[in-house]
């Protein structure tokens, strides 16, 4: 498709926002425009609204350098945090709302990440670094929309296309890679576009440049994709995969997964989740998944849930007994089961799609239990170990566990009184 020349007029308008006359956007914009000089909002929140769909960041443009912007805001009383001064982002705070702040930049030098930078007046020279065709339009404080790269007809098409070459962006910054594929699962359709494909094939292999906190967040978006298995079959095809995440497997499972948390049941505690989604995406082991844990920067928490799911208990499936599943919820938690349940029905489903109603049903049914599932607390403590005269240490934890184990055996019936006569019993024979 051949390029037009950068458009330096309006070409539209959108009625004014709810975002753009709440009382705090007001207030910043206001404050950043006291002189006289032009602001616009830019990228996400202009590319949505035009879209029709939520705006959850609001970001803003303007010519002032981040001095006179932190001057202006100071002046309004309103909160500015120096977030990213050297590159011209300052974050303002009015109530519980942030807004970020960008003085109009050319690049002077890039590196793969990040670049040095000059300040400058020019709304198109400050559109041209950007990423992608519809992330460089703007639009006044009355709505009127600046597209010079032709990205409204790309948004409405789904083209994700890259603002002139696609390499040289890429090179810019190793980052838009896998930026391309997050925005292609959510606003591309298909064919997507082979100079961008081409680039990203040829640069699949400076990926490994990044840190993994920079993967993780785009990954996770990525996962949230409503077309999720396509975007992840592209995403191999172009070798992106191997370099960041060798332990995907096949996206059968990722696909009816995927199904089950958007569209074919409602269960409490059922959504789409990037996790759950990464989990599985993978075909490893339980060690493989504290591998990824550990590259993608995981928290704890989610390095540990990560690790259960790999290592999902097959046994969780219609079928398991009352009791059985009782004692997998106390000791795993109602949401490990959830997940794992959720994991192997999707397997299920990957390998024979046309089960029985009565079968889903019951997989469905397993979810309810896990849903209503409420914690069982063990009626004792180590001070109860303690009364019947024992010495504090390692004894302690010896007995109080064996007391109970006999009350999970027991399906977690007996009350306090008689899970205190088990462990005088433990107690007496335990030297």
């Amino acid at each position: 498709m051949s390029e037009k020349p950068p458009s330096p007029v309006p070409i539209g308008q959108i009625a004014l926002q709810s975002w753009m006359t709440a009382p705090e956007t007001r207030a910043v914009v206001e404050a950043l425009a006291a002189d006289g000089t032009e602001v616009r909002y830019v990228g996400g929140c202009v590319r949505d609204s035009v879209a029709r769909r939520p705006v959850n960041d609001i970001d803003i443009a303007t010519p002032h350098p981040p001095g006179g912007v932190m001057t202006l805001l100071g002046n309004a009383g309103i909160v500015v945090i120096p977030t990213g001064i050297d590159h011209g982002t300052v974050t303002a705070v009015v109530g519980k709302r942030r807004f970020e702040i960008t003085s109009l930049r050319i690049d002077v030098e890039t590196g793969g990440r990040r670049a040095r930078v000059s300040f400058t007046d020019d709304w198109i020279a400050d559109a041209a670094r950007r990423d992608f065709t519809f992330n460089a339009l703007s639009c006044t404080l009355d709505g009127d929309i600046y597209d010079p790269f032709g990205g409204l007809d790309d948004l409405a098409y789904g083209r994700v296309r890259f603002v002139g070459n696609a390499r040289a962006r890429i090179e810019e910054d190793v980052l838009r890679l896998l930026r391309y594929f997050r925005f292609y699962g959510h606003y591309g359709q298909p064919p997507p576009d082979v100079d961008a494909l081409a680039a990203c094939r040829a640069l699949a292999y400076r990926l490994r440049e990044l840190s993994g906190e920079r993967v993780r967040g785009e990954m996770f978006r990525i996962l949230l994709s409503p077309n999720l298995a396509g975007v992840i079959v592209l995403m191999r095809g172009e070798r992106v995969l191997e370099n960041i995440l060798p332990e995907a497997g096949d996206v059968g499972r990722l696909r009816i997964l995927n199904w089950l948390e958007t569209r074919a049941i409602r269960v409490e505690g059922v959504f789409a989740d990037p996790l759950r989604r990464l989990a599985g995406l993978l075909t490893t082991t339980e060690d493989g998944a504290r591998n990824v844990a550990q590259r993608l920067r995981l928290s704890r928490i989610e390095a540990e849930r990560l690790a259960q799911l790999a290592s999902a208990d097959t046994a969780i499936k219609p079928g398991i007994a009352d009791t059985s599943l009782r004692r997998v919820l106390h000791r795993r938690g109602a949401g490990i089961v959830r997940d794992m349940t959720l994991l192997n029905w999707a397997g299920e489903l990957a390998i024979d799609p046309l089960r029985q109603t009565e079968r889903n049903q019951a997989w469905q049914a397993l979810l309810e239990s896990a849903a209503q599932w409420r914690p069982l607390a063990f009626p004792l403590k180590g001070r109860d170990v303690l009364a019947l005269g024992g010495a504090p240490g390692k004894r302690v934890g010896e007995v109080l566990a064996a007391a109970e184990a006999w009350w999970e055996e027991g399906d977690y019936r007996a009350d306090r009184e008689a899970c205190l006569a088990q462990l005088k019993a433990i107690a007496e024979r335990t030297p």
